[in-house]
Order: C-alpha cells, then sequence, then structure tokens
C-alpha cells in the first residue's frame, strides 16, 4: 500500500522514468494500467484519472515523445475492453462471486454495495457517469453483468463514457499540467483530482442518509 500511495502523488516522476526506460512500449504498459484497473474487479484501487493527466501533461512536452493522439487510442481502447471484460466477469459469476472466500478478501463490500445502489438509482446512465468516479468505476461494469443488462445497453453506455473520461482528463492534463504551479504542486493536484471525483459518491451517500432519516421518522 505504501507503493502504491507512492506512485499515485509521484505519478509523473514515474510516468517520466517509464517512458524513459520503455520508450514507444510505454503506450502498452500504459493500455495494461487502465484495462486492469477498470476491467479486473478485485484491483479498484489503481490509478485511473492521475495516470491519464499525468500522462497527457508528459504529452504536451516535446522533449517526452508521447503522442497524445496515440494515447487517447490507447486510454480509449483499455477503458471499453476493461469495462467490457468486467461486464462478462460479472456475468458470468453474478452475484454468487461474493460467497468465495478469496473474492472477499480482495473486495470492500461497502464499496461494492455502494456501487450497487448507485447502478439501481441510475440505470444505464451509471455506467458512464461512473467512470469519473474512483473504484465505483470497477465495481458498476461488474454488477451489470451481474444483474444481465442488455449487452447493446451496456454498450453504448461503455462507449459513450470511455469516450467522455479519456477525452476530459485528457485535455485538462494537456491544457493545465505544464503550467508551473501544477508542476511544483503536482502531489497536491493529484490529491484534488482524486477528491473532486469522489464528490458523486459523497453525494449519493449523503442523499440516501437524508432518506434513510427520513424513512425512520
Amino acid at each position: 500500500m505504501p507503493q502504491l500511495i507512492d506512485f499515485v502523488l509521484n505519478i509523473d516522476t514515474h510516468l517520466v522514468t517509464l517512458v524513459n526506460s520503455f520508450g514507444n512500449w510505454s503506450y502498452l504498459i500504459l493500455f495494461l494500467l487502465i484495462f486492469v484497473e477498470t476491467g479486473v474487479v478485485i484491483l479498484p484501487f489503481l490509478p485511473g484519472d492521475s495516470l491519464l493527466f499525468a500522462a497527457s501533461a508528459l504529452a504536451a512536452n516535446p522533449a517526452y515523445h508521447l503522442n497524445i493522439w496515440f494515447l487517447f487510442v490507447t486510454f480509449f481502447a483499455a477503458a471499453v475492453l476493461g469495462d467490457t471484460l468486467n461486464y462478462e466477469i460479472g456475468r458470468l459469476l453474478g452475484t454468487k462471486a461474493t460467497n468465495y472466500r478469496w473474492f472477499n478478501r480482495f473486495i470492500d463490500k461497502q464499496k461494492m454495495a455502494q456501487a450497487e445502489q448507485f447502478f439501481n438509482r441510475h440505470g444505464g446512465k451509471a455506467i458512464a457517469i461512473a467512470r469519473f468516479m474512483p473504484i465505483v468505476r470497477t465495481f458498476v461494469p461488474f454488477i451489470s453483468g451481474g444483474s444481465h443488462m442488455n449487452y447493446r445497453k451496456f454498450s453504448h453506455f461503455n462507449v459513450l463514457g470511455g469516450f467522455l473520461w479519456v477525452t476530459v482528463c485528457l485535455m485538462a492534463g494537456h491544457f493545465f499540467g505544464n503550467m508551473p504551479f501544477v508542476q511544483d504542486h503536482f502531489s497536491i493536484v493529484v490529491v484534488g483530482i482524486v477528491a473532486i471525483s469522489l464528490i458523486p459518491v459523497l453525494i449519493t451517500l449523503l442523499r440516501q442518509h437524508h432518506a434513510t432519516n427520513l424513512d425512520t421518522d
């Protein structure tokens, strides 16, 4: 866990090392990081938003030889294919997965329940909205597959959400990532990105808490 926190807070430094070490192979590594974060339900804690932001910030600097359009294709494909895999895992295992001890070792049941409530509240739109919500974006495709949501409907929101998420994060990183203030306080900016992306989750929890209080009254 300390290594993960260090990677997230200093992701710009680690990406520079990655790009300098692997060159064009960096695209494949970045693809795998996003694909695993969105596609493997037991790994929801990997960085997503901050990784896209930092990678596009590097692409704005010619010294690192990263192409913003190649990054877009890489991240978009990883996001869509990752959610598709997650959906298929959910459809295959369904809710029975929570009965397995090995599964519960890696899954926070409370987060899973929150994602399920979010999905039930927003329906198909939750797949697109959840892209901007860490952890929740990993659970929602799994839950949609477990509920046997129509695949065509899922694919529509999967592609839409993936496109919006990658576009917004890359544009933000490309235009703001190389500002002197951002470069000097990158760790703070990353924490801010995570905090902002958690706002929808907090709003949902507050609404649920308010509704529960009204029911008890």
